[in-house]
C-alpha cells in the first residue's frame, strides 16, 4: 500500500526535524529530505513550499504540542490553598519547556531570527504567549476567589513565568542540555518562585 499524503507530510517533518536538529538550518536541504523520507523533491514543494515553510510548520506543530502537553488547571475550592493549583501547572510548562527537543528549536529559531523573523513569532505566540495567558487566566480566577490580591492577572502571570523560567531556560539554551534541570530542581525552582510571588501577592487579611 503506498503512503498517504498525510504520511508523506508527517514523514517528511520528522527527517526534517532530525536534520534540522543534527546539522543546523543551513545546511539541510530540501533534497536531503527528500532522499531520507523516501519522497520526490517535488512532492515536498507541493506539501510546504519551500524549505523555510516547512522549517516554520515544524516549529509550529512542536511548540503547539509542547503546549499541549501541559494538562488545564484542576477545579479549585476557594477554601483551599491555592498554591497546589499553581504549582502544578508551572511544574507542567517548566518541564514542557525543558525538553531538549524545544530547546533545540528554540536555539535553531534565535539563529534564524535575522533572516526569518516570523519563526520567532510563531513560537512566541504558540508557547510563551499562550502559557502566560493561561497562567493569567488562573490568576484571575484566583483572585475573584479571593485567594489572590492582583490588580492585573496578565502582569502577575508574566512576573511569576518569568520567577519560573528565567534562570532554567537561560542555563539550559546557553550550555546545552546538560544544564536541564531535573525534576527535584524543578520543583524547587517552582517551589521558589511560589515564595516570592505569594509574598506579593498573597490574599491579605
Amino acid at each position: 500500500m503506498r503512503p498517504s499524503s498525510l504520511q508523506k507530510r508527517e514523514a517528511a517533518l520528522l527527517a526534517a526535524e532530525r536534520q534540522f536538529l543534527s546539522t543546523g538550518y543551513e545546511s539541510v536541504t530540501m533534497d536531503s529530505i527528500a532522499k531520507e523520507c523516501g519522497v520526490a523533491k517535488q512532492t515536498l514543494y507541493s506539501h510546504f513550499g519551500s524549505k523555510r515553510a516547512l522549517f516554520l510548520e515544524l516549529v509550529t506543530s512542536k511548540t503547539v504540542a509542547a503546549r499541549r502537553a501541559v494538562p488545564s488547571p484542576p477545579e479549585f475550592d476557594p477554601a483551599d490553598d491555592p498554591r497546589p493549583t499553581l504549582r502544578a501547572l508551572l511544574v507542567a510548562q517548566l518541564t514542557a519547556v525543558m525538553a531538549p527537543t524545544v530547546l533545540s528549536l528554540r536555539r535553531l529559531v534565535i539563529g534564524e531570527l535575522s533572516r526569518s523573523p516570523e519563526l520567532a513569532s510563531a513560537l512566541y505566540e504558540q508557547g510563551p504567549r499562550r502559557a502566560i495567558t493561561k497562567l493569567a487566566a488562573l490568576i484571575a480566577e484566583l483572585r475573584d476567589a479571593g485567594l489572590l490580591h492582583v490588580d492585573d492577572p496578565e502582569r502577575a502571570a508574566t512576573q511569576l513565568n518569568w520567577l519560573v523560567m528565567g534562570e532554567p531556560v537561560n542555563r539550559a539554551m546557553l550550555l546545552g542540555d546538560a544544564a536541564i534541570p531535573s525534576p527535584p530542581e524543578i520543583d524547587a525552582q517552582v517551589d521558589s518562585a511560589l515564595d516570592v510571588f505569594f509574598a506579593a501577592f498573597g490574599a491579605r487579611a
